[in-house]
Parts: structure tokens; sequence; C-alpha cells
């Protein structure tokens, strides 16, 4: 084998793997002595050495040197390249592995190349890794070719490949951000001293300053919020509240459980217990929904935080003093001191190291088995009758439930009943105010029908009463014609009553009358 084609090959590899060149060397070595012990025997002792410098292969075979032409001889090229493949695969593999190994909880970027079954593949600079779907904030979705910001959770070897799994879930991906967002804590000016979080719905994270000058709340969020919202516009709208860290846990416990307001912080420093009291209209924004707020104000203090108002407290110190008086070997004054740590309930009782209850009340190793073992015998009577009050109480519900469906089923059928007697009353005011107009109106037709007669009656009165001044107009006529006067005024009277529209016929009599008339004049 050539030396300088040997070291090219070495250099080529280290490019372009990434991989360091004593690994490589090391590969090569490891690469030989498999080849040429499948050659001379397994049994064999056999070493290859190269010099880093030169590329020049030394070997030997039961401490006897063997020269490059009897390496070349005698070892297969083909066996060699095998497995010097499969050590360069193990080595890059290797480096792949301790460089990820070294990213755990730190920030990566990556685009996702799949997804499928709610899990993605995401394609980072030279690996892919997995970002599971119990590891992605609940809530939000992925696509192909999406750009996502995660944290690398786990690394592990998985045959020659390398497995890497990264997460959004985890605390980390939030102080990575920070550290992204917020110059001041890249620079170390602000720390970020705890940080608790549900992933997709709240975080807390609690900030602290060297520099008296710089505040660290105020910084963290930014001008107009303007830093915290790339923060939560880049965990899909999880809302995350900044507290002032503080060493001193009756002002960091306040500060966590904002925004609510605190009256007064009560440490039980043998229980890890903290017990804060709140005003009546504070109690609900001090415990949160379904209990966040508290939850994540005791991850950050890392102390069991317990929110009630001082009436619920005095009625527990009472319930306590009268539980612990009724166990055997419980003096008042060590009921009394049980209650000032902070002990409560038969429970805090099992938990207390035997050598402090022996110290508070001054008992035996055998007093103290007593009054534990009392005490585990209440807890167990309590939590018996809990479980019926809860089961009372439920039971209780579901009755009140079913008679407030009933009521309300019996509401709306009389509700229905009431509208369906308003829609009959409606339909027969109606029809009562149809019949009535048409009373109304069948007199008006009536007396207009009687007027219409009326009329008629008054018309034809008025064309007879005509009529009958035409004929004694006529008779007036014949009377003058008798007595001598023209007849042609006598016609000039009968051609003008003539020409009016209603043209009257003589009578009889008149007739006759003028005949006679007309005799009497030719007489």
């Amino acid at each position: 084998m050539d030396p300088n084609e040997l070291l090219r090959i070495v250099d080529a590899i280290h490019r372009d793997k990434s991989i360091d060149k004593e690994i490589v060397f090391e590969g090569i070595e490891a690469a030989l002595v498999s080849a040429a012990k499948k050659h001379y025997g397994e049994e064999e002792e056999i070493t290859f050495a190269i010099d880093r410098d030169s590329g020049a292969i030394r070997g030997s075979h039961n401490g006897a040197s063997m020269d490059t032409a009897e390496i070349a001889e005698r070892i297969g090229a083909q066996t060699a390249k095998q497995v010097m493949i499969q050590k360069i695969r193990e080595a890059e593999r290797d480096a792949l592995y301790h460089e990820y190994d070294e990213l755990k909880g730190q920030l990566v970027t990556g685009v996702i190349q799949r997804y499928e079954g709610g899990a993605a593949t995401v394609t980072l600079s030279n690996v892919e890794a997995i970002l599971p779907k119990g590891e992605q904030i609940p809530g939000e979705s992925h696509h192909p070719n999406e750009r996502v910001r995660a944290t690398v959770y786990e690394v592990k070897k998985a045959g020659s490949r390398v497995k890497i799994i990264l997460s959004r879930t985890k605390p980390q991906l939030v102080q990575r951000l920070f550290e992204q967002e917020i110059p001041e804590i890249a620079e170390g000016v602000i720390e970020i001293r705890a940080i608790s979080r549900e992933p997709g719905y709240r975080t807390k994270v609690a900030v602290s300053s060297i520099d008296q000058r710089v505040d660290c709340v105020g910084a963290c969020v930014g001008v107009r919020g303007n830093r915290i919202k790339n923060i939560v516009d880049e965990l899909a709208g999880e809302r995350i509240d900044i507290v002032r860290y503080s060493d001193d846990m009756q002002a960091l416990i306040p500060n966590a459980l904002q925004p609510a307001e605190v009256e007064e912080v009560i440490l039980c420093q043998m229980l890890g217990r903290a017990i804060v009291l709140v005003q009546e209209d504070q109690l609900s924004l001090a415990i949160g929904r379904r209990g966040q707020n508290v939850r994540l104000a005791s991850k950050l203090c890392i102390w069991d935080i317990e929110i009630m108002t001082r009436e619920e407290l005095d009625e527990q110190i009472e319930q306590a003093m009268l539980g612990y008086s009724s166990i055997d070997g419980v003096e008042s004054e060590l009921a009394e001191r049980l209650v000032g740590e902070g002990f409560l309930s038969y429970d805090d009782l099992e938990v207390i190291e035997p050598d402090a209850l022996m110290e508070m009340g001054g008992l035996t190793a055998e007093q103290v088995d007593h009054i534990v073992t009392q005490a585990g015998v209440k807890a167990a009577e309590a939590e018996k009758a809990a479980i019926e009050q809860r089961r009372k109480q439920r039971e209780q519900e579901r009755i009140d439930k079913s008679k407030a469906a009933k009521e309300t089923a019996e509401a709306e059928a009389v509700k229905e009943t009431e509208a369906a007697e308003g829609t009959e009353t409606a339909e027969k005011t109606e029809t009562a105010e149809k019949t009535e107009t048409a009373e109304e109106t069948e007199p008006a037709e009536k007396t207009e029908t009687a007027e219409k007669p009326e009329t008629a009656e008054k018309t034809e009165t008025a064309a007879d009463t005509e009529a009958a001044e035409e004929t004694v107009a006529v008779a007036d006529q014949s009377a003058r014609h008798a007595n001598g006067e023209p007849a042609e005024t006598i016609e000039q009277a009968t051609t003008e009553a003539a020409g009016e529209e209603v043209v009257q016929t003589v009578p009889e009599p008149s007739r006759q009358r003028h005949a006679e008339t007309s005799d009497d004049a030719i007489l």
C-alpha cells in the first residue's frame, strides 16, 4: 500500500466525515489485524502500526517483523477493505454520538422532513432526528418543510446509526429561548434561577440580576413586551410568568404565586411545607385553574405550598389539637409543638423522623413507635371517613342534579302550556274582533241600502212633479187657445215641452176638453 495514498485517504475521510484522523488510523490498523488473523489464524499474535507522518505500515507476526511485500501478498485486500469500511462507519457513528451527546439540553434547528402518525422526522445539519408526539407541545401541529426549534433530549446508539430524540416540552427549551431573545441573559447579567413548566399552558421563570441597576423582570419582558412576545409565539401561545428570585422563601413564595396577593407565609421546616394565607377573594386566584398556579409555584420554590384562609387554618389547628390529644402518649405540650411545626394531620406523624419526635416530646423509641402506630390507624380511619363523605357528597350532587333537571323540565312544560294558552287566547280575540267588525259593517250596509230606495223614491217623485207641471202647462195653453189666443203660441208651448228630457203625454180628459173646446169654437 502506497504510504502517500494512505495519508490522502485518511485526510479525505477526516474532512468528509468529520472523523478525527487518529480514529481513522486506528480503524485501518484494526482492519489489517482482522484481515491478517483470517489468513494466519485467530490464535496468532499479529500487530500493525501506521506511521502518522509518513504513512508507512509496520507489522509483526508472533514477534517477527513483516515487510510491506509480505503484508500486501498475504493479507486479502477485499477483506481489509470491508473491515475498514465497517470501522469507519463505527467511527462515524461514535463521532455523531459524542457530538450530539454534548448537545443534550441545547437548542437545535431543523426542517421537518416527514410528519406521520403524530411523530415528525427532523433533518438536522448532518443527521436525522425524531420529534415524538409526546415531546410536542399539546395542541400544535407541524407540516413538511417547516422549520422547527427543539432541544436535544436523548441520544443513543442503534446499530451503525445514532438515534436522536428531540423535545419541545422540557423547561430547557424555555431557557434557551430566553438566552437567544434576551442579551442580558446571554451576557450573564441576568440569571435564570428556576423554571417550572406545564407545556402548552403555563410557565413560571424566576430570574435575578447581578447588577442592581438592571431590572431583571423588565429586561425579560422588553419594551411593550416585544421580547417575551417572541418567546410566547415560539411556544404556541403558552403563558409565561416572570418572577423575581429571592433566597428568602418568605419573599420568593409570594412572588411565585403572583398575580394572587398573599397575606402571610408560614414555613414548616421539618416538613418542607409552606402554609400560605390569603383572603377569601384571592383563594381561587392563588390556587389557579385546576390547581395550576400553586402547582407551578411549588415546583419553582421546591416547597410544598398549601393555600388556605386564616379561618381554615384555625379550624385545622383546632382539629389537629383534638386529634393529637386522643392519641395515647401525646401530652398537650407535645401536641402544641407538633402543631407549631406544621404537623396538622395523622399522616404528618407517619413521616416525621423518630429522632425528631423523641427530641420534641422527650420520648423513648418504644413510645414513638406506639404513637406512630396509633397515628397510622387513625389516618386509615380518617381516610375511610373521607371516602365515605365524598361518596355521600357525590350522591347528593347527583340527587341535586336530578332534582334540578326535573324542575327545569317542569318549568319548560309550564312555559310551553302558557305559550299554547296564550296562542289560543290570541286566536279567540282575533275571531271576536273579526265578528265585531262584521256586525259593525252590516248595519252600515243596511243603512246605505235604505238610503238608496229613499233616493230613488225622491227621484221618482221629482219626475212625477215635473210631469204634472208640464200637464198643467199644456192644459193652460189649451185654455188660452179656447179663449182665442194664437195657435202658434200653443204650438210653441208644445214644442218647448217636447224638448224636455222627459216627454209627457197629455191625459185623455184634457184632449177631450180640447176637442170639445174646438167644437164649441166651430159652432
